[in-house]
Protein backbone atom coordinates (compact mmCIF):
# COMPACT_ATOMS: atom_id res chain seq x y z
CA UNK A 1 0.00 0.00 0.00
CA UNK A 2 1.41 3.51 -1.15
CA UNK A 3 1.76 6.23 0.97
CA UNK A 4 -0.69 8.31 -1.81
CA UNK A 5 -2.96 5.83 -1.49
CA UNK A 6 -2.95 5.54 2.38
CA UNK A 7 -3.32 9.57 2.35
CA UNK A 8 -6.35 9.35 0.21
CA UNK A 9 -7.88 6.75 2.16
CA UNK A 10 -7.09 8.57 5.62
CA UNK A 11 -8.81 11.84 3.79
CA UNK A 12 -11.84 10.07 2.94
CA UNK A 13 -12.17 8.36 6.32
CA UNK A 14 -11.94 12.14 8.13
CA UNK A 15 -14.49 13.65 4.75
CA UNK A 16 -17.68 12.86 7.34
CA UNK A 17 -16.75 15.52 9.70
CA UNK A 18 -15.64 17.91 7.25
CA UNK A 19 -11.98 18.33 9.09
CA UNK A 20 -9.07 19.52 7.55
CA UNK A 21 -4.78 19.96 7.94
CA UNK A 22 -5.83 23.62 9.24
CA UNK A 23 -8.35 22.60 11.62
CA UNK A 24 -8.43 23.09 15.30
CA UNK A 25 -9.29 21.51 18.62
CA UNK A 26 -12.22 19.17 18.24
CA UNK A 27 -11.68 18.64 14.42
CA UNK A 28 -8.09 17.92 14.42
CA UNK A 29 -8.59 15.23 16.68
CA UNK A 30 -10.88 13.31 14.51
CA UNK A 31 -9.12 13.85 12.23
CA UNK A 32 -5.66 12.75 13.57
CA UNK A 33 -8.10 9.79 14.64
CA UNK A 34 -10.04 8.87 11.58
CA UNK A 35 -5.87 8.65 10.15
CA UNK A 36 -5.17 6.55 12.44
CA UNK A 37 -7.61 4.07 11.57
CA UNK A 38 -7.42 4.31 8.27
CA UNK A 39 -3.27 3.72 8.78
CA UNK A 40 -4.33 0.42 11.05
CA UNK A 41 -6.55 -1.04 8.69
CA UNK A 42 -4.31 -0.58 5.46
CA UNK A 43 -0.73 -1.11 7.28
CA UNK A 44 -1.52 -2.67 10.37
CA UNK A 45 -0.33 -1.96 13.72
CA UNK A 46 3.46 -1.72 12.66
CA UNK A 47 2.45 0.81 10.42
CA UNK A 48 0.51 3.21 12.64
CA UNK A 49 3.03 5.59 14.03
CA UNK A 50 3.11 9.67 14.99
CA UNK A 51 4.66 10.27 12.16
CA UNK A 52 2.73 8.46 9.68
CA UNK A 53 -0.29 9.90 11.04
CA UNK A 54 1.11 13.41 10.00
CA UNK A 55 2.70 12.85 6.59
CA UNK A 56 -0.82 10.91 5.81
CA UNK A 57 -3.69 13.54 7.31
CA UNK A 58 -1.11 16.49 5.75
CA UNK A 59 -0.65 17.68 9.67
CA UNK A 60 2.75 19.38 9.85
CA UNK A 61 5.05 17.17 11.39
CA UNK A 62 4.76 17.17 15.28
CA UNK A 63 0.80 17.59 15.24
CA UNK A 64 0.33 14.44 16.18
CA UNK A 65 2.50 14.22 19.28
CA UNK A 66 1.27 17.36 20.28
CA UNK A 67 -2.35 15.58 20.66
CA UNK A 68 -0.97 12.54 22.08
CA UNK A 69 2.65 11.79 23.17
CA UNK A 70 2.49 8.32 23.53
CA UNK A 71 1.25 5.29 21.92
CA UNK A 72 -0.97 4.63 24.36
CA UNK A 73 -2.44 7.54 23.74
CA UNK A 74 -2.30 7.24 20.21
CA UNK A 75 -4.21 4.20 20.25
CA UNK A 76 -7.01 5.22 23.12
CA UNK A 77 -7.94 8.27 20.88
CA UNK A 78 -8.43 5.17 17.85
CA UNK A 79 -10.42 3.29 19.85
CA UNK A 80 -12.51 6.36 21.04
CA UNK A 81 -13.18 7.03 17.78
CA UNK A 82 -14.17 3.90 16.25
CA UNK A 83 -17.00 3.55 18.74
CA UNK A 84 -17.93 6.78 17.83
CA UNK A 85 -18.16 5.58 14.09
CA UNK A 86 -19.88 2.27 14.67
CA UNK A 87 -22.26 4.36 16.76
CA UNK A 88 -22.90 6.94 14.04
CA UNK A 89 -23.66 3.60 11.55
CA UNK A 90 -26.27 2.19 14.16
CA UNK A 91 -28.61 5.11 14.68
CA UNK A 92 -30.73 6.36 14.73
CA UNK A 93 -32.17 4.85 11.39
CA UNK A 94 -31.32 1.85 12.10
CA UNK A 95 -33.65 1.61 14.94
CA UNK A 96 -37.22 0.25 14.90
CA UNK A 97 -39.44 2.61 13.48
CA UNK A 98 -36.81 4.54 11.85
CA UNK A 99 -36.32 4.97 7.76
CA UNK A 100 -34.60 2.17 6.06
CA UNK A 101 -31.34 3.58 4.28
CA UNK A 102 -32.92 3.92 1.02
CA UNK A 103 -35.70 5.82 2.59
CA UNK A 104 -38.62 3.23 1.00
CA UNK A 105 -39.88 0.80 3.91
CA UNK A 106 -39.82 1.44 8.24
CA UNK A 107 -37.54 -0.71 10.19
CA UNK A 108 -40.51 -2.99 11.25
CA UNK A 109 -38.69 -4.55 14.55
CA UNK A 110 -35.68 -5.80 16.35
CA UNK A 111 -34.66 -8.29 13.64
CA UNK A 112 -34.77 -5.35 10.94
CA UNK A 113 -33.16 -2.83 13.17
CA UNK A 114 -30.27 -5.53 13.84
CA UNK A 115 -29.97 -6.68 10.12
CA UNK A 116 -29.75 -3.55 8.59
CA UNK A 117 -26.63 -2.45 11.36
CA UNK A 118 -24.71 -5.51 10.65
CA UNK A 119 -25.42 -4.80 6.60
CA UNK A 120 -23.92 -1.50 7.54
CA UNK A 121 -21.13 -2.62 9.13
CA UNK A 122 -20.53 -5.43 6.33
CA UNK A 123 -20.60 -3.39 3.36
CA UNK A 124 -19.84 0.25 4.20
CA UNK A 125 -17.79 -0.01 6.83
CA UNK A 126 -15.25 -2.82 5.89
CA UNK A 127 -11.91 -0.80 6.80
CA UNK A 128 -13.09 0.21 10.42
CA UNK A 129 -13.78 -3.57 11.02
CA UNK A 130 -10.35 -4.21 10.26
CA UNK A 131 -8.99 -1.57 12.38
CA UNK A 132 -11.18 -2.73 15.16
CA UNK A 133 -9.49 -6.18 15.03
CA UNK A 134 -5.79 -4.48 14.85
CA UNK A 135 -6.98 -2.96 17.70
CA UNK A 136 -8.40 -6.07 19.82
CA UNK A 137 -5.46 -7.93 19.25
CA UNK A 138 -3.28 -4.82 20.41
CA UNK A 139 -5.30 -5.07 23.31
CA UNK A 140 -4.23 -8.43 24.37
CA UNK A 141 -0.77 -7.03 24.84
CA UNK A 142 -1.60 -3.53 26.87
CA UNK A 143 -3.10 -4.19 30.13
CA UNK A 144 -4.30 -0.25 29.83
CA UNK A 145 -5.65 -0.45 26.61
CA UNK A 146 -8.13 -3.59 27.46
CA UNK A 147 -9.68 -1.83 30.05
CA UNK A 148 -10.41 0.85 27.54
CA UNK A 149 -11.40 -1.17 25.06
CA UNK A 150 -13.75 -3.04 26.94
CA UNK A 151 -15.41 0.17 28.46
CA UNK A 152 -15.85 1.21 24.75
CA UNK A 153 -17.33 -2.38 23.88
CA UNK A 154 -20.11 -2.05 27.19
CA UNK A 155 -21.61 0.93 24.87
CA UNK A 156 -22.98 -1.46 22.54
CA UNK A 157 -23.64 -4.71 24.62
CA UNK A 158 -26.02 -3.13 27.25
CA UNK A 159 -28.33 -1.76 24.70
CA UNK A 160 -28.64 -5.44 23.34
CA UNK A 161 -29.47 -6.54 27.12
CA UNK A 162 -31.97 -3.61 27.48
CA UNK A 163 -33.75 -4.85 23.70
CA UNK A 164 -33.78 -8.42 25.15
CA UNK A 165 -35.26 -7.51 28.32
CA UNK A 166 -38.16 -5.07 26.53
CA UNK A 167 -38.43 -8.35 24.35
CA UNK A 168 -39.43 -10.81 27.41
CA UNK A 169 -36.05 -12.68 27.50
CA UNK A 170 -35.61 -14.30 30.41
CA UNK A 171 -32.11 -14.21 30.14
CA UNK A 172 -31.24 -10.43 28.34
CA UNK A 173 -27.00 -10.63 29.25
CA UNK A 174 -26.57 -14.26 28.04
CA UNK A 175 -29.01 -13.98 25.16
CA UNK A 176 -27.13 -10.47 24.22
CA UNK A 177 -24.08 -12.02 24.57
CA UNK A 178 -24.75 -14.87 22.06
CA UNK A 179 -26.42 -11.82 19.55
CA UNK A 180 -22.60 -10.15 19.92
CA UNK A 181 -20.91 -13.22 19.24
CA UNK A 182 -22.91 -14.06 16.18
CA UNK A 183 -22.47 -10.87 14.64
CA UNK A 184 -18.51 -10.68 15.82
CA UNK A 185 -18.38 -14.22 13.87
CA UNK A 186 -19.93 -12.65 10.67
CA UNK A 187 -18.00 -9.42 10.54
CA UNK A 188 -14.70 -11.15 11.09
CA UNK A 189 -15.79 -13.77 8.48
CA UNK A 190 -16.65 -11.17 5.83
CA UNK A 191 -14.14 -8.86 6.68
CA UNK A 192 -10.79 -11.07 6.80
CA UNK A 193 -12.16 -14.31 6.67
CA UNK A 194 -13.05 -16.92 4.61
CA UNK A 195 -16.40 -15.10 3.71
CA UNK A 196 -14.29 -11.49 2.85
CA UNK A 197 -16.20 -11.52 -0.89
CA UNK A 198 -19.43 -12.82 -0.09
CA UNK A 199 -21.24 -10.83 2.49
CA UNK A 200 -25.17 -11.84 2.95
CA UNK A 201 -27.39 -9.68 1.57
CA UNK A 202 -30.40 -7.79 3.98
CA UNK A 203 -32.80 -10.76 3.56
CA UNK A 204 -30.24 -13.18 4.67
CA UNK A 205 -29.44 -11.44 7.82
CA UNK A 206 -32.85 -10.38 9.13
CA UNK A 207 -33.22 -14.32 8.57
CA UNK A 208 -30.42 -15.15 10.46
CA UNK A 209 -32.10 -12.93 13.16
CA UNK A 210 -35.00 -14.01 13.52
CA UNK A 211 -34.04 -17.69 13.79
CA UNK A 212 -31.71 -16.45 16.58
CA UNK A 213 -34.79 -14.34 18.28
CA UNK A 214 -37.16 -16.95 18.08
CA UNK A 215 -34.89 -19.44 19.41
CA UNK A 216 -33.99 -17.24 22.21
CA UNK A 217 -37.75 -16.37 23.05
CA UNK A 218 -39.28 -19.44 22.63
CA UNK A 219 -41.33 -18.46 20.13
Amino acid sequence: MTADRTTASASGAAASGAPSAAASGASRAELIADTALALLAERGMRGLTHRAVDEAARLPLGSTSNHARTRAALLKAAVRRLAQRETEALAPDGMPGGAAPDGTDPVAGPADALALALHRSLTTQRDLLIARYELALEATRRPELREFYDATGRGFREPLEAMMTALGSTEPRRHARSLVAWCEGLMFSCAAGADHDAAPDLAALRTGFEELLRGMLGE
